[in-house]
């Protein structure tokens, strides 16, 4: 008896044991070189029998926090290849990522979402420093919206190493973390002159990082950049990729950057560092969107040729063409001087600014030389010269070129004015009716269209949920019934208030897209018991219409806020507006403010407009978080228009960018057509000011009426700041001022046709 329990409990424990091993070793083969797992441990065992030849087959599913390790050595003709089961089917979420490591491997059909890296890289062409990839390929991958929720905790989504490897019809979108998102790295005599092949990729939007550590791709850095790379980048789609002012940074030499297509991104392709680079049959549609920009030359022996440029509005830094001065025997992480830049029948259409010897200062002295621009096509609708000059460019020679007729052209020769009239062909492109000239770009240029990128099998989406782009629904009265509605609505969404009162005792924690709007212009009162109403988190954008907002039964603390964002660190931008409504009695304590920032958060836009504000004791709008003088601020764009401030004792608007950086070109602000009644004078006001603005790159101040308010104090930094303070009214308010911090570039200050009463 005893025996016989023994014997089943023997028997039970090897059976467990076998079904555990058997569990954790689940291959199935499909065919003789096909093998299907669906554990970490089955792939583990499926890889140390992969031959030449063989498929390993990622079961569909999740696969949580796998950290991947590909390595084998197949052959030319026969690679060990990774794929999914499914392609788009296989989700590698969580802390999951890929190393690469061999020869002749092929890895295709994956989904990196829900998640972020827990290395240095997303998906990476080695295994450590000393095992790197070889004649290997990524393609068919998905990388989206995969960052880590720590904005400024860097890592690269795909790091390059190794030779001869190629990364192709990939699909990148949503990088939101500093970092690049596909970097090729010369760290190594191995990873150098490496023959690299980065094609038909889509790089989906890269939202505005607001400082340095945005760029899209980047081949090599300054600790390499005189060391040849020979990376070749050709058939790419870069959608509005607009992480900073280098959506392409070459830190490297010998590479080629052919047949991409660049939409709507604000920035440039930047031959940063390295020499004898080609630049040739690329497209970049600006369509006058902000800071879109072309290609910036540095360095010596580049070929600019037979690009098309239309559309561009960017400027300094980001303009359509920027050829830049140098550093007299520049460090290797300055600026070389250009030389022998061959710069020849590209078509240059309604863009704003071709900046020559740009950055010309102190330090960057060395101006370009023995360059050529030769056979381009220049021509603006609006017809006004795009060039600025900014040193002598007598070592640039233009012959050959051809525009329409140019007012204000400081180019004096090598530029022929005709009648031009211009028609779009088959390809897209503007070209002159009857050029005779051979001027501009060929005919037979073909621009990489967004269709014949990325995947077939994952669709391309709009970054950014739109206000008012979901369901309408209707809300009754009651304060309960207004937080239950957000609650309950998708991204999108908007909420129409009936009339009435609407008191909410709970603080508002939005992650989504929505738009509350009154049925009635203020006939609907919203009224609130916590600390503040809203509080906008990762993922959470507001549109307010229309409504009336009352701070006179809020708790009765000092620093309550109508509206904030998380005290601290997120990682997506948001958009807030307000329209059509009255702000009242934010006093029922000092400090009451109507909105305040959190530091790390990044607002892409705040539009304010036909409001009434009155009667509050804090500030405005509290946009300083970003004190650690990093380049980082809190808005990219803040819009006030047709407003009145009325009793304010804080300040308007307090718009902080500190620091010395030049890779970005925010804030922007416009303050037009406002009543500002009695503004800034409060005792708590330590600035005396009205308005502060320290570091601000855009700065609009317009037709506005002041009355017994405080000053407008402005703080030119780095870059080129250009403030426009102009057509106001001064009523018992200072004079402006603008100061000039620190010396960096050129400083733009106009104040003018101001009344003074």
């Amino acid at each position: 008896m005893h025996y016989f329990k023994m014997s089943n409990v023997f028997t039970t424990f090897t059976l467990l044991v076998l079904s555990t091993l058997f569990a954790c070793t689940n291959i199935t083969s499909v065919d003789s070189n096909t093998h299907l797992v669906d554990t970490p441990q089955a792939y583990d065992e499926a890889l140390k029998d992969a031959k030449p030849g063989d498929t390993i087959m990622l079961a569909n599913g999740v696969w949580q926090d796998f950290e991947i390790l590909f390595k084998g050595t197949g052959t030319e003709n026969s690679p060990i290849t990774l794929t999914a089961e499914t392609k788009g089917k296989v989700i590698l979420s969580g802390n999951s990522n890929l190393r690469i490591a061999g020869k002749y491997l092929v890895v295709s059909g994956l989904v990196f979402k829900n998640g972020f890296t827990p290395s240095s890289e997303v998906i990476s062409f080695r295994e450590d420093k000393d095992e790197l990839a070889y004649h290997s390929r990524v393609t068919e991958v998905v990388i989206d919206n995969y960052s880590n929720p720590d904005r400024f905790e860097a890592d690269y989504w795909v790091g390059i190493y190794g030779k001869d490897n190629r990364f192709d019809h990939n699909h990148l979108v949503g990088k939101r973390n500093k970092g690049v998102t596909v970097a090729v790295r010369l760290t190594t005599e191995d990873s150098q002159e490496n023959h690299h092949r980065i094609d038909h990729n889509y790089f989906g939007p890269r939202p505005i990082f607001g400082s340095n550590g945005g760029e899209t791709l980047r081949i090599g850095t300054s600790h390499h950049s005189l060391t040849s790379s020979f990376t070749l980048v050709e058939n790419n789609y870069f959608d509005r990729c607009n992480g900073e002012v280098e959506i392409i940074s070459v830190k490297s030499g010998k590479n080629t950057i052919v047949n991409n297509t660049f939409f709507e991104s604000r920035g440039t392709l930047t031959l940063r560092h390295g020499n004898g680079n080609v630049i040739e049959n690329n497209v970049f549609f600006g369509n006058g969107v902000d800071h879109t920009g072309g290609i910036r030359v540095i360095n010596r022996d580049q070929t600019v040729r037979n690009n098309y440029l239309e559309g561009l509005t960017g400027y300094r830094f980001g303009s359509g063409l920027t050829v830049m001065n140098g550093v007299p025997n520049s460090s290797i992480n300055r600026y070389h001087q250009v030389v022998n830049a061959k710069i020849e029948n590209n078509s240059i259409i309604n863009v704003d600014h071709v900046h020559l010897a740009a950055g010309s200062d102190a330090e960057r002295s060395a101006v370009p030389k023995d360059s050529v621009v030769s056979n381009n096509l220049f021509y603006n609708k609006n017809e006004k010269a795009p060039f600025s000059v900014f040193d002598d460019i007598s070592g640039i020679t233009f012959k050959d070129n051809i525009s329409n007729k140019l007012t204000d052209n400081k180019i004096a020769s090598g530029i022929t004015a005709q009648t031009l009239v211009l028609e779009r062909a088959d390809n897209g492109l503007l070209y002159p009716v009857n050029n005779a000239t051979n001027s501009g770009v060929s005919k037979d240029l073909e621009p990489t269209q967004k269709n014949q990128t990325g995947t077939t099998w994952y669709e391309k989406v709009e970054p950014e949920v739109e206000f008012n782009s979901g369901k309408t629904t209707i809300v009754q009265a009651g304060g309960e019934s207004l937080y239950q509605a957000i609650e309950q609505a998708s991204s999108g969404d908007t909420l129409v208030l009936e009339d009435g009162n609407y008191t909410i005792e709970k603080i508002i924690k939005l992650d989504k897209t929505i738009s509350i709007k009154a049925k009635n212009r203020h006939m609907v009162t919203v009224e609130f018991g916590r600390s503040t109403l809203f509080e906008i988190n990762n993922g959470g954008s507001l549109s307010i219409d229309g409504i009336v907002v009352s701070g006179a039964n809020s708790a009765d603390y000092s620093g309550n806020t109508f509206v904030r964002t998380a005290k601290w660190g997120m990682f997506k931008n948001y958009r807030f507006a307000m329209k059509n409504s009255i702000v009242k009695d934010l006093d029922i304590n000092h400090s009451f403010h109507f909105f305040d920032s959190g530091s790390r958060a990044f607002a892409l836009s705040i539009d304010i407009e036909n409001n009434v504000f009155d009667n509050i004791t804090g500030d405005i709008f509290r946009l300083n978080k970003e004190t650690d003088d990093l380049g980082i601020y809190n808005a990219e764009y803040l819009n006030i228009k047709n407003n009145e401030f009325n009793n304010v004792q804080g300040m308007l608007v307090n718009l902080y960018r500190g620091g010395s950086d030049e890779s970005t070109f925010g804030p922007h602000l416009l303050l037009k057509d406002n009543k500002i009644n009695n503004v800034g004078n409060g005792k708590r006001n330590k600035s005396k000011s009205a308005i502060l603005l320290h570091g601000v790159q855009v700065s609009t101040i317009e037709n506005n009426i002041f009355k017994n308010t405080a000053k407008i104090n402005v703080e030119h930094t780095v870059g080129e700041p250009i403030t426009y303070i102009t057509n106001n009214t001064l009523d018992k308010t200072p004079q402006p001022s603008v100061v000039e911090l620190r010396a960096s570039g050129e400083h733009t200050a106009i104040i003018r046709d101001n009344k003074v009463q």
